[in-house]
């Protein structure tokens, strides 16, 4: 059996994380059965440069839970109007 080593962060440093980044969080009711949640980062609430738990967000969709894992850091591109 081969394995593929997928390298995502962890959303542990809040310096990894930035408003568009794609990631998945567990939200509060659902830290004891480890559920994820995918989305976008519309702001970081976190305020200390790190967090054992993960840094806290709000998503695009209005979800609000800690990062496990980062899966694309790259923020949207910008229209210029």
């Amino acid at each position: 059996m081969i394995r593929q080593s997928v390298h995502m962060k962890t959303g542990n440093l809040r310096k990894n994380i930035v408003v568009g980044s794609k990631v998945r969080i567990v939200e509060k009711h659902n830290q004891k059965n480890g559920a994820l949640t995918n989305g976008i980062v519309k702001r970081i609430l976190t305020n200390s440069s790190q967090h054992p738990h993960g840094i806290k967000v709000i998503l695009t969709n209005g979800k609000t839970g800690r990062i496990k894992e980062i899966v694309s850091s790259h923020s949207e591109p910008k229209l210029k109007l």
